[in-house]
């Protein structure tokens, strides 16, 4: 479906990494991780700076990453042809890709890949494996039917405990968008003047 209007997203990574972008001289790196959560392409947080600079903390935290200094870039977003998984017929096509690569796991033999845990008491299954698999899978039969490509997914996830006791709202609740080509899909970046996308 067509978004009208552009987006604003947010996207955690390395000082180094951002001014490299905002000088023009990089873009935001598309993932192309098995367990990520809307398949491969370039990550944004919708409307959440904040959010942004702490995903970009925790990768600091973690032994593995390469973030010294934590640091958000602005960008603005035109969906273009965007698969919303808010929206009840994108959630159709994703849930017929599954049918259809489930049925190529049946003939090829393989295993279909499961969510998992990232981490000790993971109760959100951070490692998406089966939802990267089958988004891309989505992807790649629109491109061999010669259908329309998305720009861009955008989903909600309700991620974390419970918000308050008794509570339906999550304490991650956030709002994530996938852009398969940032060259295509983002106008511009830009410094965030928000004190939350800022260290103090």
């Amino acid at each position: 479906m067509r978004i009208p209007g552009l987006v604003l997203g947010y996207h955690g990574c390395d000082r180094d990494v951002a001014e490299a972008i905002l000088d023009g001289k990089a873009e935001v790196r598309s993932s192309t991780n098995t367990y990520d959560w809307l398949g491969s392409g370039a990550y944004f947080w919708e409307n959440n700076p904040g959010r942004a600079l702490s995903w970009a903390k925790l990768l600091a935290r973690s032994k593995s990453q390469k973030i010294k200094t934590p640091a958000v870039v602005g960008a603005i977003i035109d969906p273009g042809n965007c698969l919303d998984l808010t929206e009840e017929s994108s959630l159709e096509l994703v849930k017929a890709a599954f049918e259809g690569f489930r049925r190529l796991s049946e003939i090829t033999g393989e295993p279909l890949p499961t969510n998992e845990p990232g981490y000790k008491g993971d109760a959100d299954l951070v490692k998406r494996h089966l939802d990267c698999a089958v988004l891309n899978f989505l992807h790649e039969t629109r491109g061999a039917e010669e259908l329309p490509p998305y720009h861009a997914v955008r989903a909600p996830f309700f991620e974390g405990g419970e918000l308050f006791d008794g509570s339906k709202l999550s304490e991650k609740c956030h709002v994530q968008w996938c852009v398969r080509d940032p060259k295509r899909s983002v106008i511009g970046y830009f410094r965030p003047r928000d004190s939350e996308a800022t260290e103090a």
